[in-house]
């Protein structure tokens, strides 16, 4: 059905411009930013798995936030990083490009559920503490995590079914390095603006349905920490906060400048960078934000290395 309402069996990924040098390069840096977002995400899930200190609703939504990482990042660089060492334009089938769309919108739109529900987590820890363990026991954590990941595939089902129900008669050179639905909307001969429109409305419900429980969520809580006495405590009650609002503020703000606006066909070069930082550069750093200053998690990870070392001595 796709196939014969798109006019199009396969589509080419023209990717990034420049010499094959500086392809070479980009690889490189690429690659290690790939597999340092691999290894440090797996980490993270390994540790929230093996070791009970880290059995707590706020780790076992970073261990879920870590996986969709790995699965966004994995459904992407790979491709990107082959057509980087190509000589020519890269070739994706019809089915590859709406797989490719539709599971990284998919996992997107999770992930900002996900990260809402980590906020509103980090307002009851710290605003109500006493009925913590209460209001987010096992039972509501599992129901949280299983609507987020529900809600995130449901929701882009159409989007991605409508984008691709278009007549793509002008062209089927994409100009970026992955099936990015603003330059496949470019391509196509029908009138894309009662859909753009749409897309723009839904992008709106997405970011802004989870960022408005993430901003109350912190007015509370920054209320609540400038009413304790001591500076100490101050500085620990935050330090529980601040690296789920570092991950926030990076998240949202690039993902507001890629989707949040009426013309959804921007500048090829924009969505491209853009796309880098939701893609290759956020998931780089992620690990590093929710790990370095986290002295709970640093003291697992070393215990656990002590141990790797124990093992591997005997």
């Amino acid at each position: 059905m796709l196939m014969n309402h798109s006019s199009a069996t396969e589509f080419y990924l023209l990717g990034f411009p420049g010499s094959r040098e500086l392809h070479h390069i980009l690889f490189a840096t690429f690659f290690f930013f790939y597999l340092v977002t691999l290894m440090g995400n797996t980490v993270i899930i390994v540790m929230v798995c093996v070791d009970k200190r880290l059995q707590s609703p706020m780790y076992f939504f970073l261990g879920h936030l870590s996986a969709l990482e790995i699965l966004v990042t994995t459904i992407i660089v790979p491709v990107m990083l082959w057509g980087l060492l190509l000589p020519g334009m890269q070739t994706i089938s019809l089915a590859a490009c709406v797989t490719q769309l539709f599971l990284y919108l998919s996992l997107g739109t999770t992930e900002f559920a996900l990260l809402g529900a980590m906020a509103v987590d980090r307002y009851v820890a710290v605003c109500n503490p006493l009925r913590y363990n209460i209001i987010m026991n096992n039972r509501t954590c599992i129901w949280v995590v299983v609507v987020s990941w529900v809600f995130g595939f449901l929701f882009e089902i159409w989007p991605v079914y409508a984008t691709f129900q278009l007549t793509f008669c002008k062209s089927h050179v994409v100009n970026n390095f992955f099936c990015d639905r603003g330059q496949l909307l470019k391509l196509s001969c029908n009138n894309t603006l009662f859909i753009e429109f749409i897309l723009f409305l839904m992008a709106i419900f997405v970011l802004f349905g989870s960022l408005i429980p993430t901003i109350i969520s912190y007015t509370y809580i920054i209320s609540t920490i400038l009413r304790i006495p001591s500076a100490s405590g101050q500085r620990k009650a935050f330090s529980t906060c601040a690296s789920h609002f570092t991950c926030v503020v990076i998240g949202y703000g690039t993902c507001l400048f890629l989707y949040v606006k009426p013309k959804q066909t921007q500048a090829a070069e924009y969505n491209r960078v853009a796309s880098l930082m939701v893609l290759v550069v956020t998931p780089f750093l992620n690990p590093f934000i929710f790990t370095l200053r986290n002295d709970k998690f640093m003291e697992v990870f070393r215990d656990v290395m002590k141990h790797c070392c124990q093992l591997l001595k005997g």
